[in-house]
């Protein structure tokens, strides 16, 4: 395909995001709207001109069709999981990019700037796209607004965004041993699904969660780990994360903290954060070995680590406190009715402190709270 083809003319595009090694576009026709991952295969672009030089552009690495095989199984995997973004397509696309491309492209990052004036580019303009140039493009349902774009105001947001995530991730730690290891601000979506409960008809409902019409869903799927029940043995889907330690020891960005909280606990099977220096050599350490140095834990990122989605809630709790838009009070009052929830989740507390091992036991956490009903799950 050409990109004329995934976006000919009537359509409009829009760049939205971007994600693990991936742009995100929105491309909306009058069928519809549809989300589309684009990931540069291993392909000549246009070298770098002396003012992107100069701006301190930095190309995302080109992919293989392997290093994306484990995040499409994933998302099949996932398409009938509550929660989670519908897969619709895959395509692979050549060629020049046209003006559209370019121009939300553009618009897109000049949003960027102004919100951030240190961001750097990460991905090259489409200006440099030759006939040559392939993209894997994912096409995805649109799953509405990314919660770093999304103004919470109320604390019925906050109860049902964090909840609605903790328990997909709970439903996926289940019947796949899912770990999401890239759940920051930018893949989690929300969507008004129905009007919020009033005053009247909350104080009916004994529970928090469900109040806000607050539709939830997770995406990208370019780091996870998924196991799939219907393969004998089981196949474990995953990206091996020491391919690129850069992930660990960049600082550009919060979410930079949670990379280090995860290869921590792999390395010392424990929740701490060894600052960047420690995560400078990859794990060499053969399959096949039967010995390794003493105090050090062999890292492998397809085994089954849950205490990760914990890890990431607890992002998105501290996310959700710094940018609250609503009353001073109403946030108090959540933090306060969701203190010791908070002391279980932070990876912060003493070692005597117990901590969520999982999602599943935040939900059951919320449950036993009274904050969520069995029939809700």
């Amino acid at each position: 395909l050409t990109w004329s083809d995934i976006c000919p003319p009537e359509n409009t595009i829009e760049k939205i995001a971007e994600a693990s090694y991936a742009e995100v576009y929105r491309i909306t026709n009058t069928l519809g709207t549809s989300i589309i991952k684009v990931v540069r295969l291993d392909s000549p672009i246009k070298p770098q001109t002396k003012a992107q030089e100069r701006s301190g552009l930095v190309d995302e690495e080109p992919h293989t069709d392997d290093d994306m095989l484990g995040e499409l199984q994933i998302s099949e995997c996932l398409a009938d999981i509550p929660g989670f973004v519908i897969y619709k397509e895959r395509y692979v696309v050549k060629g020049k990019a046209p003006k559209a491309l370019l121009e939300t492209h553009q618009a897109f990052h000049r949003r960027e700037k102004r919100k951030d004036p240190d961001r750097l580019q990460w991905y090259p303009s489409p200006s440099r796209y030759l006939d040559e140039t392939k993209f894997l493009v994912v096409e995805l349902g649109d799953a509405g607004t990314a919660l770093e774009d999304f103004s919470i105001t109320t604390s019925q947001q906050l109860w049902d965004i964090f909840l609605h995530t903790a328990i997909a991730l709970a439903r996926a730690e289940d019947l796949i041993e899912f770990e999401h290891r890239d759940l920051h601000e930018g893949n989690l979506c929300i969507r008004q699904s129905r009007p919020a409960c009033s005053s009247t008809t909350s104080s009916a409902s004994p529970y928090q969660f469900g109040r806000s019409g607050l539709e939830i869903t997770i995406l990208d799927y370019g780091l996870s780990r998924a196991s799939d029940p219907d393969s004998s043995p089981d196949q474990i889907m995953f990206y091996d994360l020491e391919k690129d330690l850069s992930i660990f020891t960049s600082t550009h960005a919060p979410q930079c903290e949670v990379y280090r909280c995860m290869r921590s606990y792999l390395l010392k099977g424990d929740r701490c954060n060894l600052p960047p220096k420690y995560h400078t050599t990859p794990y060499s350490l053969p399959p096949t070995a039967t010995k390794k140095k003493r105090g050090r834990r062999r890292i492998d990122w397809g085994g089954y680590y849950p205490y990760t989605n914990v890890l990431w809630l607890d992002y998105i709790y501290n996310y959700m406190v710094e940018n609250f838009q609503g009353e001073e009070g109403e946030l108090k009052e959540w933090e306060e009715q969701t203190r010791e929830l908070r002391v279980h989740l932070d990876p912060g507390q003493p070692r005597e402190v117990l901590s969520f091992g999982m999602a599943g036991e935040v939900v059951r956490f919320a449950v036993e709270a009274g904050w969520v009903g069995e029939g809700q799950l």
